[in-house]
């Protein structure tokens, strides 16, 4: 582990020295690039400071108690040990979980698309409370949300949302959110009282940013038309809905929220950029199956990852076990809880196969 700590140490001398460059200065991209490479590494050299003196510590005290005959010293130096290595044995799992490797992608913003599933008109009702969910989330992290397409239904539902969450390390917490979202509860149609199963399904995908997906103009196809409502009410009586086709791979998006041709542009290339990129990360996630199998959460959209029970006030989460009974809060946006055992129970599955190579 020591080895690894003098390695981060020297990347991140090697990077400070570069970021002091005035060609590196003056060319901002590059800067901004290799700053927040230095960033990531700052904790983890903070931590390797802090061992090196707990071990200069130790050292010092163990060498204290060599040969020593006066008690009093000998039981200051036995003391010392005893705080130390503790702290040292603490220390060490929190470096190695520094030391996990990162996600690419985790500190990107994000593309949510939410779309209801089986049940109707509840599942609709039900996509329509994700989507509060996340956008009051996203709110408590300071983050900002952008809709970028919705699809509603006469009563308050969502068929189809797309929105994005912008924000440093919006999609590192939010990816394992990907997957079935089941709800129980009593729909407001139902008279007789009796509880119904619906379900939402839910794709967190990361932004692509201009270096990661190439796309070749000659390889898309526009189309315009006109923007529509519910039930199909006229909303614009211009052709500025715009719809974009990958050829390659047949991905096609709509947008018309907005009533300008050219933004609706804008946000559908964002969301196809977006899609392109998540299934080049699914085709990687494919190539080693076996590894993908064994993650928190594997982004397979037809994974039921969660249930909420609304009339035990309970929310479960099937990957890893966890059951809370507070579901008021937590459809409201108060979703920290569930995120970090996520993120924590993801982190020891790592720390787990990089164990041998530590």
């Amino acid at each position: 582990m020591l080895d690894r700590l003098e390695t981060v140490y020297a990347n991140f001398k090697e990077l400070t020295d570069k970021l002091s460059n005035p060609k590196v200065i003056g060319n901002q991209s590059e800067f901004q690039r290799l700053a927040k490479r230095r960033a990531e590494l700052e904790p983890v050299v903070e931590a390797y400071h802090r061992y090196a003196d707990l071990l200069k510590r130790l050292d010092g005290a163990k060498q204290m108690l060599a040969g020593e005959k006066d008690p009093e010293i000998i039981e200051m130096a036995e003391l010392e040990i005893a705080e130390l290595e503790p702290a040292i044995e603490k220390l060490e799992k929190e470096i190695k979980l520094l030391l996990v490797p990162k996600d690419a992608d985790d500190s990107k913003n994000t593309i949510f698309e939410i779309r209801a599933g089986t049940g109707g008109e509840e599942a609709a009702l039900f996509a329509a409370v994700l989507y509060r969910m996340y956008s009051r989330y996203a709110e408590r992290q300071g983050w900002k949300c952008e809709l970028m397409s919705m699809s509603e239904t006469g009563i308050g539902g969502i068929k189809e949302v797309v929105f994005s969450v912008q924000g440093n390390g919006a999609f590192g917490r939010l990816k394992f959110e990907s997957g079935v979202h089941r709800v129980q509860r009593v729909p407001q149609t139902e008279a007789s009282g009796r509880v119904h199963t619906s379900a939402a399904t839910v794709a967190v995908l990361p932004e692509a940013e201009d270096v990661d997906v190439r796309v070749d103009e000659s390889e898309l196809r526009f189309d315009v038309f006109r923007s529509s409502g519910p039930g199909g009410q006229s909303v614009n009586t211009t052709d500025s809905a715009v719809r974009v086709t990958h050829l390659p791979t047949g991905i096609v998006v709509s947008c018309q929220d907005e009533k300008s041709q050219h933004k609706n542009k804008a946000k559908a290339l964002r969301i196809l950029m977006a899609r392109l990129l998540d299934n080049a990360r699914q085709q990687a996630d494919a190539a080693r199956a076996d590894h993908r199998r064994s993650q928190v959460g594997s982004g397979d959209r037809s994974e039921r990852i969660r249930t909420y029970n609304f009339p035990q006030q309970r929310l479960t989460d099937h990957r890893i076990g966890l059951t809370l009974y507070r579901l008021t809060e937590i459809v409201d946006g108060d979703l920290e809880e569930i995120i970090s055992a996520l993120i924590e129970a993801d982190n020891l599955r790592k720390l787990a196969e990089d164990d041998s190579h530590i």
